[in-house]
């Protein structure tokens, strides 16, 4: 009878193990884990594939057929072939936003202010940092300014078009190594150490440059991860991306110096160096000076004074 004492109720053998609410729980929660992580890694996939591996092939043969000499660029040869990986690479991280039903600015992408204060101010950093180790070189003797390479309405074009090839440069790298990636790896690295590892694939990936040396890697790993910093401390990657464009524009174009290893065409000044390698920068320019290690150092310690507050998470939700 279903109201007598017991009802409903099995007998269960002696010895046979019986799960608790509380492990149930964890096992629920393991299992959910599990499928957001198979989730998250084929999202990942997904963004590698739309961000590298669809451009690439056409990436390639661009800038072969666009660049014979690789050691020099040109806005002709390079404006195409940066725009084309920087649009694939913000394509990728769109798509994956979608997917995650996330906005943009969870990964320290936020649309709203792309080109304000914040962008303008790291170009400005940007811009002084790079100047100043050019500075200090011209101050020992080890650089000069040998004569001006455009005037008047000459000087536009080339500063107009340079200056969009950094900006798509920029955009490309920091959506590839401080956007999406970085979120996806300081879930589960925490952010320094998710900073550290991609800020040394960032300096692997510029190893094949033509002129490239240690130093010049080494400061690329160094300056990879300033640009964290200035992440982890406005919670964005706009000052980094404006940082990065102007320090590259004023390598390429503004003071017609090497840039990790390539020497640009259309640029402001023609400039030389005097001096070991070590010093100068060598073939790598200016960035692979020992100089450049320190003023970075210096700037590390400026940023901090100047974003004193932790913005962005230790570890995202």
């Amino acid at each position: 009878m279903p109201d007598e004492p017991g009802a409903g109720l099995q007998e269960i053998p002696q010895g046979t193990p019986v799960a608790s609410e509380s492990g149930q729980a964890n096992a629920a929660t393991s299992g959910q884990a599990a499928v957001w992580n198979r989730a998250a890694r084929k999202r990942l996939i997904i963004w590698f594939v739309v961000g590298f591996l669809v451009p690439a092939p056409f990436v390639f043969a661009l800038d072969a057929w666009m660049r014979p000499d690789s050691s020099v660029i040109s806005v002709q040869s390079a404006l195409p072939v940066k725009a084309i990986a920087a649009f694939f690479v913000a394509l990728a991280t769109w798509v994956v936003a979608r997917l995650e039903k996330r906005p943009l600015g969870d990964y320290g992408i936020p649309v709203r202010e792309a080109f304000g204060k914040r962008f303008w101010e790291g170009f400005l950093w940007g811009f002084a940092m790079l100047s100043a180790i050019l500075l200090i070189l011209r101050l020992s003797g080890h650089f000069r300014i040998d004569t001006v390479a455009l005037t008047g309405a000459a000087i536009l074009w080339p500063a107009l078009g340079w200056a969009l090839v950094f900006l798509a440069v920029a955009g490309n790298e920091e959506f590839a190594f401080r956007g999406y990636l970085l979120f996806f790896m300081a879930k589960r690295l925490r952010f320094w150490r998710a900073a550290v590892f991609l800020s040394v694939v960032f300096a692997g990936a510029h190893v094949a440059n033509h002129g490239e040396n240690a130093l010049g890697i080494l400061q690329v790993f160094v300056i990879a991860l300033l640009w964290c910093l200035t992440i982890r401390r406005t919670g964005n990657i706009w000052f980094a991306l404006g940082f990065h464009a102007a320090w590259d524009w004023a390598e390429t174009f503004f003071y017609g110096t090497a840039n990790s290893g390539l020497v640009g065409e259309g640029r402001l000044l023609n400039t030389s160096a005097q001096g070991p390698g070590w010093l100068t920068g060598g073939s790598a320019g200016p960035e692979g000076s020992v100089v450049a290690l320190a003023v970075v150092g210096i700037c590390a310690l400026l940023i901090h004074f100047r974003f004193p507050k932790v913005v962005y998470p230790d570890r995202p939700i």
